[in-house]
């Protein structure tokens, strides 16, 4: 551990002029095994309860899961890739419903989940990015010019 990642309150606890480094050391250890049973349960907490709606993006999501399942390793309390990937889905919305019976049915590994998410994302992305006046320009277009190749029979028929 790097002492300076450690909070300025949480040095003062620890830090004494004449101890030494691993008393130090030590004495962190102890505060942070003390405290694994209730870490534990407040990262349980937010790992079944997280969602996509409550992150920014989809890529912020996917990240927070994985961390919050390291850090649930850390205090000894590890998740199988199976359940990292089921509450990856369940956290999703309604309109994630497709990739997500899929993904339920296959259960593939983390990363494959991930990019097969990304994929639907973006593929909502597209379809959602196109107005309703592209969507009529296009089927204007295509109803009102006869497709290729084709010869006007009516004209040959008198």
């Amino acid at each position: 551990m790097d002492l300076r990642t450690l909070s300025d309150d949480l040095l003062t606890r620890v830090l004494e002029s004449d101890s030494t480094a691993y008393e130090a050391w030590t004495r962190i250890q102890n505060i942070f095994l003390n405290n694994k049973g209730s870490r534990a349960a407040a990262l349980e907490h937010e790992f079944n309860n997280l969602t996509l709606r409550a992150m920014p993006f989809l890529e912020d999501y996917c990240q927070r899961l994985k961390e919050l399942s390291d850090e649930l390793n850390d205090v000894d309390c590890p998740l199988n890739e199976k359940r990292l990937v089921l509450q990856l889905f369940r956290g999703l919305p309604t309109e994630y419903e497709p990739v997500d019976v899929y993904i339920n049915q296959t259960l593939p590994p983390w990363e494959t989940a991930c990019s097969m998410l990304q994929l639907e994302h973006q593929r909502q992305y597209a379809r959602d990015s196109l107005s309703p006046a592209d969507v009529a320009a296009a089927v204007t277009h295509k109803t009102s010019n006869p497709p290729p190749n084709r010869r006007d029979t009516s004209a040959s028929n008198r």
